[in-house]
């Protein structure tokens, strides 16, 4: 499968990336920026170089303490996000019993991956890099050394049968040839480049390539995650080394009529150590397409990357943080106190390093002016004002109220002024949960759509039953007919699925949903139950369903 080419490709591949690199250098220097404000670091900017600095005191009796509210709003937006788990289902390729059958079939496989790969987790963690970048990243991709052990070679080699690979990148990593595409199928070529330790590239790509000393940002010492930067320049909080490290590039070419099934040519360090065609047929209609599906956090006309809530709230946090502080320097003169002293009449280096300690005996020279404390009057309202107006914005920039929990709670407001105040909450991320949706949808078709390409040999699958119960299944590329997905059932924020429930609740209550007789049929109890978010619920009346006619 490995082919060799000329080192000018490998040179041809390195100084498009370069370009990139080079033309997006102030959207890394603002992610750097963002996730420095999010861990806590708020007193750097992008200097005039385009690179972070870090400013540093002016006075050695200056307060600079950080007042982060920037991580709890972030926080509660993740918290809220969580929530989407909407249930995929597939529709039949057409009303054929068998095409049903294979439909059910491919529900069982999306359900039986998801948690053989931990999707949950894997969408939590592209949620916090474009929540605090802006962008995020998934690569679904084929691993023919994962799966079942299907046989062994001469050389006593296992030989499995392959498995979905499903892993989240950073905005760090990827690099499209135009900023301006809004999606990624409009992209001609993107560039995904990662850094491996050397003895991984031998494995992978059986070559000797040349370690070096690479500089990645990213959270590894905070949160686990990994970033990738390619500069000198970063922050103390963000930027570590990775030693004997290759810089691996993975170029996707989409098809043109030089390579009508696309080009994927792969650089580690600088040689070259594959070229071919586009490995996966993962677009519409078997159609070869690029691995990677993009989830932003708020979307930015005329842009390929997303925007950040942090992005708006830097430069509220920044006066937020001048305020406090600038009101504790004041408290610090008015606690201490500012002592007014005539020239020699006491001793001042014994008064500078002791201070004013309860008790203190001061010696001044006879004849003199006793030393007195300066007027300081009380702390400014302004101080105060200025302060609630800044809570005021981080509020009504992130839509996020639990920042002021504490001024809320001092408010006696009902019951309905609290519901439609959470409704506002969850309509300020409901584009971002639309977002989140649409990328579920669309890894549940690349799933699909990778096993009709590789699944040759039968599976053994597995998942948990409706009713508890671990259920095995076998399947191979000819079970799967069809990948349209839809939401079987439409996951909604608590407050919404609430409002949901309690008017299923009212409509019981006034009869609706019964029949003349004041009875609920099976399968309208099944719906009820459904709605209510007890879908496992539903099998219990499957059997009765199955031998009733539909009624009118």
């Amino acid at each position: 499968m490995k082919i060799k080419v000329e080192d000018s490709l490998a040179k041809e591949i390195k100084e498009d990336f370069r370009a990139r690199q080079n033309a997006r250098k102030s959207l890394e220097t603002q992610w750097q920026l963002n996730m420095n404000f999010f861990v806590g670091n708020q007193f750097c900017s992008i200097g005039y170089g385009g690179n972070l600095e870090d400013s540093e005191k002016q006075f050695f009796w200056q307060e600079r303490e950080v007042f982060n509210h920037i991580a709890p709003i972030v926080e509660v937006r993740l918290s809220k996000l969580s929530k989407v788990k909407p249930t995929v289902s597939v529709v039949p390729a057409s009303n054929e019993e068998s095409d049903i059958a294979t439909a059910k079939l491919s529900k069982k496989i999306l359900s039986s991956i998801s948690n053989k790969l931990k999707l949950s987790e894997k969408i939590s963690e592209a949620m916090k890099w474009s929540e605090i970048c802006g962008t995020s990243f998934y690569k679904v991709t084929w691993d023919n050394d994962a799966g079942q052990v299907v046989a062994v070679d001469e050389n006593g080699k296992e030989v499995r049968s392959g498995e979905i690979d499903i892993s989240v990148c950073s905005p760090f990593e990827i690099f499209p040839d135009s900023d301006t595409c809004e999606n990624i199928q409009h992209c001609r070529s993107i560039i995904h480049a990662r850094v491996y330790g050397a003895e991984e590239v031998k494995a992978m790509y059986g070559e000797d390539i040349k370690g070096q000393d690479i500089n990645v940002f990213g959270f590894d010492a905070i949160s686990g995650l990994g970033g990738l930067g390619y500069s000198s320049h970063g922050t103390k909080i963000v930027e570590s080394k990775k030693k004997n490290s290759v810089l691996v590039l993975e170029k996707y070419e989409k098809p043109t009529m030089e390579y009508p099934n696309g080009r994927l040519i792969i650089v580690a360090g600088d040689r070259a150590v594959y070229q071919g065609d586009l490995p996966y047929m993962n677009g519409e209609d078997g159609e070869r397409g690029f691995p990677f599906i993009k989830q932003v956090s708020i979307e930015q006309t005329g842009s390929f990357w997303g925007n950040s809530i942090i992005d708006r709230l830097i430069p509220v946090q920044r006066a937020y943080n001048a305020v406090k502080n600038r009101k504790h320097e004041y408290l610090n003169r008015l606690s201490m106190g500012i002592l007014k002293v005539e020239d020699g009449s006491i001793d001042l280096d014994n008064l500078e390093d002791e201070g004013l300690c309860p008790g203190k005996i001061i010696v001044y020279r006879q004849g003199s002016t006793p030393p007195a404390f300066l007027s300081e009057g009380e702390v400014p309202s302004s101080f105060e004002k200025e302060e609630e107006k800044l809570l005021d914005e981080f509020k009504s920039i992130s839509g996020i109220s639990e920042v002021m929990d504490s001024f809320y709670n001092s408010k006696n407001l009902s019951g309905t002024a609290l519901e439609l105040m959470f409704q506002q909450e969850d309509i300020r991320i409901t584009s971002s949960v639309d977002i989140i949706k649409k990328c579920i949808k669309t890894i549940a078709q690349h799933i699909l759509r990778l096993y009709k390409q590789f699944a040759v040999l039968p599976r053994l699958n597995k998942i948990m039953g409706d009713d508890g119960k671990i259920e095995l299944f076998y399947f191979n590329k000819n079970d799967i007919s069809s990948d349209d997905i839809v939401f079987e059932t439409e996951t909604e924020l608590s407050e919404t699925l609430t409002q949901r429930r309690q008017m299923i609740f009212q409509l019981l209550e006034a009869g609706l949903l019964s029949d003349s007789e004041g009875k609920i049929s099976a399968r309208m109890k099944a719906k009820i139950l459904e709605s209510l978010g007890f879908g496992v619920w539903d099998g219990a009346f499957e059997e009765t369903t199955l031998n009733k006619t539909e009624e009118n």
